[in-house]
């Protein structure tokens, strides 16, 4: 059926994002949700990983490693099973 394709907040689409498991950078989480949210001015990078960084600070992702790529911190993410039950009980 045709329709609005109603859109969840971009940060509860970032969080859902990471309830399938997977480790994933600002970059992937930009890429998969990009055809949505791209035009948004809250999906620049420096508003992008304030935003990894606060749900990552609330307990809903874990930083789960760090890499130097030419001279840049790449920061991994990731959701346990209890993180993603969290974020499930918040976001439908």
């Amino acid at each position: 059926k045709g329709g609005v394709k109603m859109l969840l907040p971009l940060n509860m689409a970032m969080l859902k994002f990471f309830t399938s498991g997977k480790e994933a950078t600002r970059e992937d989480v930009q890429e998969a949700l990009r055809a949505d949210y791209g035009n948004l001015k809250a999906f620049s990078d420096k508003s992008m990983d304030e935003a990894l960084q606060t749900a990552f600070s609330n307990g809903l992702i874990a930083e789960s490693r760090m890499e130097l790529v030419d001279g840049r911190l790449k920061v991994y993410y990731q959701a346990d099973g209890d993180m993603i039950n969290t974020i499930n009980s918040y976001v439908k």
